[in-house]
């Protein structure tokens, strides 16, 4: 898409659960009706109001087939309303929601997602993700296939220790001012540590994504639209999704060329663009924003994950879609003028999307630029 046909659609409310360690007393549905709710309320929007809906989910999670169907309970599927479902997480579910609009057949799209990691054993589940010839038969968990890229960073000498440690810290210090999030504050220990405090080595337990249960929803428009309902959207600029080779083996772990060429055909590196302000990246383990950070060329100048990102907060399936909300709300805040969102899913940084987002004008003023106008679309 290009940069002039992705700036007519926008980001116009985002919610998130109070994300927690397990919620056992309720269901998806239960956990998800409450951000629904919100998320439609900040736009004044009703349910028959939408045009389109898409949603993102795990059946692995759930434990039973089309899991789904069920959390439409939540959103109100009568009278028929249209609506899809992808099963990954929910920033694949946006993208679709996004393509939707930017082809003229809606005008407003309601985007959710949530996971119940709490209710099995989850590095196992996600072995499912592999391949299932080779390499699932061998029950690799998560956890062990990120202490391996891990490994593979400290190798070339690309971070250290030390390094790692001081992303967890400052991730849990970045989410003591935010209210969602499941681990706020504390300390994170720099120093190296004796042979048993590592989970799988040279995985610590502060490089680690905790397991969350919780759930999100983002609200777009187009054009005129998105300016009736809110007075600052999050333009987003450009998006594209990209996918490395399945097998583990067969890729240089250090490195995520397909996070590169996505930034670059989302319009990241776009020559004169403004510098980002804010990247929320999609990286459970600490090593992993080593690799997002030199793929998307990211300097000191850009705060990233502001919010504490999936070190402080890590539903799966919801945990994408959470760094495109909460990048937009730093817009919608005017606390940014561009940002750049990351999703991913699969081991070892598999599949990649980045979103590029921007205000109307700079952080400080909310100025039009662009060619978008109050009350009109660019050219």
């Amino acid at each position: 898409m290009t940069r002039t046909e992705a700036g007519q659609v926008a980001v116009v409310a985002f919610a998130q659960s109070r994300h927690e360690r397990a919620t056992d007393g309720s269901s998806e549905v239960e956990m998800l009706l409450p951000v629904l709710r919100d998320v439609l309320d900040r736009t004044g929007l009703s349910t028959g109001q939408i045009d389109f809906t898409c949603s993102g989910s795990s059946d692995y999670l759930a434990g039973r087939p089309f899991s789904f169907t069920m959390a439409l309970d939540g959103v109100g599927a009568w009278p028929p309303i249209a609506e899809s479902h992808v099963e990954t997480d929910g920033a694949w579910a946006l993208y679709e929601a996004w393509v939707k609009l930017l082809t003229g057949e809606a005008e407003t799209a309601l985007v959710y997602s949530y996971g119940k990691s709490s209710a099995g054993d989850l590095p196992e589940v996600l072995t499912r993700q592999l391949d299932p010839y080779y390499l699932a038969p061998l029950w690799p968990d998560s956890v062990s296939l990120a202490a391996l890229q891990t490994r593979a960073l400290l190798d070339t000498g690309a971070t250290s220790e030390r390094e790692l440690a001081g992303i967890a810290a400052r991730s849990r210090a970045a989410a003591a001012d935010n209210p969602y999030a499941q681990l706020r504050g504390g300390s994170v220990d720099a120093d190296a540590p004796p042979a048993d405090a590592y989970v799988a080595q040279p995985l610590r337990r502060h490089d680690l994504p905790p397991v969350s249960d919780g759930a999100a929803a983002v609200v777009l428009a187009a054009g005129r639209t998105a300016r009736r309902l809110t007075a600052r959207p999050a333009w987003i600029r450009g998006m594209d999704h990209r996918i490395e080779a399945h097998s583990p083996g067969a890729r240089d772990l250090t490195r995520s060329p397909s996070t590169r060429l996505a930034a670059e055909h989302a319009g990241l590196f776009d020559p004169g663009a403004p510098p980002v302000d804010v990247a929320e990246l999609h990286a459970p383990f600490t090593a992993q924003e080593v690799v997002l950070r030199n793929a998307l060329r990211l300097g000191e100048e850009t705060a990233v994950n502001p919010s504490g990102g999936p070190l402080a907060a890590n539903p799966v399936m919801a945990a994408g879609l959470i760094r495109i909300g909460e990048a937009a709300a730093r817009i919608t805040r005017g606390e940014a003028r561009r940002a750049v969102a990351h999703a991913t899913s699969g081991p070892c940084l598999q599949q990649n999307l980045v979103a590029v987002l921007e205000s109307d004008g700079s952080a400080e003023d909310g100025s039009a630029e662009d060619g978008l106008t109050e009350g009109g679309e660019g050219a």
